[in-house]
């Protein structure tokens, strides 16, 4: 006989208005054998504010206990128990406790599924007026100044767009720490107190929002980027031209592939890296160098 295990459900609250809870998760809450909360408190805040009533047992689940939590939490789900996991907004394990759960459940064979909701990063993406097509999430940078730099300089040449999430009483030193490692003119949307009735998205350079936090900023904070500028081609001159065909013709490329392929990569019009050929082929023809180039 095979035993039945329980269901882990990652559910994402709101992360402003109350309106925006999805509609399963009302249905969660008061069906879920076990509730894990971040905070209790602010739990018996949202069941009110959907006029719901928890029926099963509600424990605490956050940063200072998951690890000792997290056991007790997957023996439940081994003895058949669906447990809600929800955090105080957004959607569990993004910069939110969840994975170490999450985690321990799939070890152990164990269904996990989500109740999707509204996301921080998501809309602050939408709204920000950046690329969006490619991006990669962050989280919090480090609290410390040099460790905060040497975190923006690993993505320094990164091409996506980047999405923070930033305390406000840091934001200042963060923008102009982003200023100082991606470029003053680098664009940038601080994205504040997201659906909620102060609603704010500013718009501009890293430098001069850096400028423009420092009278200070209230509320929850995400810090779109947008990504590193493709780099230009480099500056080749005429004899590394000729190298870079002589290279494809010797794999066994036509001259004329060889040089559509050169100008290419160099970014240059396929006259310029033609006339660079002929010309070193006539001077291997009549000059000192003869031998050193093209055929």
């Amino acid at each position: 006989m095979t035993h039945v295990t329980g269901t882990l459900v990652l559910a994402g609250t709101p992360i402003g208005d109350i309106g925006d809870a999805p509609p399963r998760l009302a249905a969660e809450l008061e069906t879920a054998d076990i509730v894990a909360a971040e905070d209790t408190r602010r739990l018996r805040g949202l069941t009110r504010a959907l006029g719901v009533h928890t029926t099963g047992r509600v424990v605490s689940y956050f940063e200072g206990n998951e690890s000792a939590r997290t056991p007790e939490l997957v023996e439940a789900l081994v003895g058949g128990a669906r447990v809600l996991l929800v955090t105080d907004a957004g959607m569990p394990s993004v910069s939110d406790p969840g994975y170490r759960l999450v985690a321990a459940a799939v070890e152990q064979d164990i269904k996990v599924t989500a109740v999707p909701g509204p996301s921080a990063v998501l809309t602050a993406l939408a709204l920000s007026g950046l690329p969006v097509d490619r991006f990669c999430f962050e989280g919090f940078l480090p609290r410390k100044a040099g460790e905060r730099l040497g975190r923006l300089r690993e993505v320094e040449k990164e091409r996506r767009t980047l999405v923070y999430f930033e305390a406000p009483h840091r934001l200042d030193d963060t923008l102009a720490a982003m200023a100082e490692v991606f470029g003053a003119e680098r664009r940038a949307a601080v994205c504040r107190e997201l659906t909620k009735t102060y609603e704010e998205v500013k718009r501009g350079g890293l430098a001069d929002l850096a400028e423009w936090a420092k009278d200070g900023v209230r509320g929850e904070i995400t810090v779109v980027v947008e990504g590193a500028p493709e780099a230009a081609p480099a500056e080749l001159d005429a004899e590394e031209l000729v190298r870079r065909v002589r290279v494809r013709e010797e794999a066994g490329e036509r001259r004329k592939e060889a040089i559509a392929a050169v100008a290419a990569e160099a970014g240059l019009p396929k006259r310029e890296v033609f006339d660079a050929v002929v010309a070193a082929k006539n001077a291997a023809a009549t000059g000192p160098g003869k031998g050193k180039g093209l055929s």
